[in-house]
Formats: C-alpha cells, sequence, structure tokens
C-alpha cells in the first residue's frame, strides 16, 4: 500500500532526532515508507527503530554534517529530503549573554542548519528535493530572557527564502515555526516561572484549540512539506501554534 504522503523509496535525513519534535519527525517519515538518517551529539537513543541509520555529530562543525549526509548516500543513496530540527536554547537577555552562549546557540540554530543545507544543496540541485527548517513563532514574537534564540529562529527564515528563491525549481525550501509544543525544551522554560504549574495553566488557555501542541503536530506538516502534495509550497514558513500568535493579549473571559 502506498503511503499517505507518497514517500515510499525516498531517502530523509533529520538532525536531532533523538527525542522531541525530531523524533516524532524520524516515526512520521519513516511510517510514510522513507528511509532516515538522523543524527545527534550523544549516542544512538535505545528505543530508535534499528531501521534508521544514527549518526553521532555536532553539526556546527561542516565535517559533522558532511558526514550526516555520507551516512546517507552510504546507506540508502541520495537524500531527497532534509529537516533541519537541531536546536538548542538559552535563557538570557543580551546583558547576560556570554560568548560561550552565542556560539552553542548560534553554532546549532544556525550554522548547524546552514551547514546541512550547504552540504545538500549541490546533489539536490541535480536530483531535486526537498528542505524543511525548524523555526520558531519566536523569530516573530519574541519570548522574554531568550534573545538570541529569538534572533536565531528569525535567521532560520530568513535563510529558507534565500534557498527557495535561489535554488528553485529543483529545490522547494519551507519553514515551520512551532508554538509551544509538549516537549523538554518548553518544560525547561515554564521552569523558569515563579509559579510554573500557573505559568502552563496560563499558556493553554491562550491557546484558541485549548491545549498545547503534541510533536506530533508538527511531525504531521513537515510529512506534508516534503510529499509531492506541497509540490507548489516554497519559499513559506509556517507557524503551527494552536492559535497563540492569532489572538491578542487580553485573556479570554475578561470582557
Amino acid at each position: 500500500m502506498a503511503s499517505k504522503t507518497g514517500l515510499d523509496g525516498k531517502v530523509a535525513i533529520v538532525t536531532g532526532g533523538g527525542r522531541g519534535i525530531g523524533r516524532a519527525i524520524v516515526d512520521r517519515l519513516l511510517a510514510d515508507g522513507a528511509s532516515v538518517v538522523t543524527c545527534g551529539r550523544g549516542s544512538r537513543p535505545q528505543d530508535l527503530s534499528s531501521s534508521v541509520v544514527w549518526v553521532q555529530a555536532d553539526i556546527a562543525d561542516r565535517n559533522h554534517a558532511a558526514a550526516v549526509v555520507g551516512a546517507a548516500g552510504e546507506n540508502f543513496g541520495n537524500a531527497a529530503i532534509l529537516v533541519n530540527n537541531a536546536g538548542v536554547q538559552v535563557e538570557k537577555t543580551v546583558i547576560e549573554t556570554s560568548d560561550d552562549d552565542w556560539d552553542l546557540v548560534v553554532g546549532t540554530n544556525c550554522k548547524g542548519t546552514f551547514n546541512m543545507c550547504r552540504e545538500m544543496l549541490p546533489q539536490m540541485s541535480e536530483h531535486g528535493g526537498s528542505i524543511v527548517n525548524l523555526g520558531s513563532i519566536s523569530g516573530n514574537v519574541s519570548d522574554p530572557r531568550m534573545a538570541v534564540y529569538n534572533a536565531s529562529k528569525a535567521f532560520v527564515h530568513g535563510l529558507t527564502r534565500s534557498i527557495a528563491v535561489d535554488h528553485g525549481p529543483w529545490v522547494r525550501c519551507n519553514s515551520v515555526s512551532p508554538g509551544w509544543i509538549r516537549t523538554a525544551m518548553v518544560s525547561e522554560g515554564f521552569a523558569l516561572a515563579r509559579d510554573p504549574e500557573r505559568a502552563e495553566a496560563d499558556a493553554v488557555a491562550r491557546h484558541a484549540v485549548g491545549r498545547l501542541g503534541e510533536p506530533e503536530d508538527i511531525a504531521n506538516a513537515v510529512a506534508w512539506l516534503v510529499s509531492d502534495q506541497a509540490s507548489f509550497v516554497t519559499g513559506q514558513c509556517f507557524i503551527i501554534d494552536g492559535g497563540l500568535t492569532a489572538a491578542s493579549p487580553l485573556q479570554p473571559g475578561l470582557f
């Protein structure tokens, strides 16, 4: 039976696929018939499907990015799908941000995404392909005390549009901007609040759909974007946030 999004026989690379949104994307693409290579800075997760190729790599290093792309070629052939999911955050203002903080966040979120795209674009320009970069609503509206993270995601959005314009029609490039998704990263954000439980309840109340997102919500969007069903879609930054940024800051029920 053909997969819902027509990914049978395609090779996909997903960075940061060990947990959270990245893992959900790996699982979805695998279920839709793709052969998947993923990577992370740590060792292979024990619960990762044996059919997935794992590469221990820090994509902020260009040589590591090249090794990830090489692993796809050695195991499956040329990759037609690249999902740049790997990302880190540091909860600090500009004044508080150290050089090491800058290097960590910009290294992974900006340079890592750039490195992977630069490695993949030559073969995609020849054989065709689709890139999805993980941006964030934080690239459009700034979260407090997340200065460099916010800026890094704005970079991802800009890079996405540039790749779409420069490398079409053979390469499509889009980004998805998750809102508050139930991941370890979001839990760490709630933990910064004076009252974490109240902060989470307030966050849920601000979502038009009445809940926080799940990693699978983002994986569903990515699966569509890399499929032939989205063949006329490129250069776009899709906000997937349950209506969070569509509303005014006034809470429902106050008026």
